[in-house]
């Protein structure tokens, strides 16, 4: 094919660099959520297994599927069969997870198991995203009326106004939890 621009041949034998990292740029998200959940006490939100049981099987730590749900809830990728997806052929997933590739049924077990701690985790995680500009959830109407502005509503906090918003993330991360299963169904 000549006169075109030709990509790599399928034959070699390495698609990626030799490192994930050169992917992921400096102010991607998922470096965002790994930092963030790397800071987590687990064992004191009430993620079970947070330490390593002696017998049996060994598991994936919970930080790693708390890492996967977080870029899910996020990216908006409720399913868990999804997120198995995801994590064998997403660069970002990829990175996030070191390349580990959790099946969906692991995924959905995590999330039953963990449900309140999950809510409570996501809640601080979109605060934290918005206090740090990464998400603005800002929505603007024009519908050609015209307000007098004295002061933005949510410019001012009181501690009821936190607690309320928290409890409204609570509620976002428990309907999309109640979406989730629904799906796998």
């Amino acid at each position: 094919m000549a006169g075109f621009i030709e990509g790599v041949q399928r034959s070699q034998t390495v698609l990626f660099p030799e490192r994930l990292e050169d992917w992921i740029g400096e102010d991607d998200l998922v470096r965002v959520v790994d930092l963030f959940v790397d800071e987590l006490d687990l064992s004191a939100l009430g993620f079970e297994r947070a330490t390593s049981a002696r017998t049996g099987r060994t598991g994936y730590h919970p930080a790693v599927l708390l890492k996967l749900f977080i870029y899910g809830y996020v990216n908006r990728i409720p399913s868990s069969r999804r997120l198995e997806r995801e994590a064998g052929r997403n660069v970002e997933v990829m990175w996030l997870t070191g390349r580990l590739a959790q099946d969906h049924e692991t995924i959905a077990e995590f999330r039953r198991t963990n449900g309140r701690a999950i809510r409570g985790t996501c809640a601080q995680f979109v605060e934290l995203c918005r206090r740090i500009g990464v998400l603005k959830g800002d929505c603007v109407a024009i519908d050609g009326s015209k307000f007098k502005a004295v002061n933005n509503r949510d410019g001012s906090f009181t501690k009821n106004k936190i607690a309320n918003r928290l409890a409204h993330l609570e509620a976002d991360v428990e309907r999309y939890i109640n979406e989730m299963v629904r799906i796998d169904r």
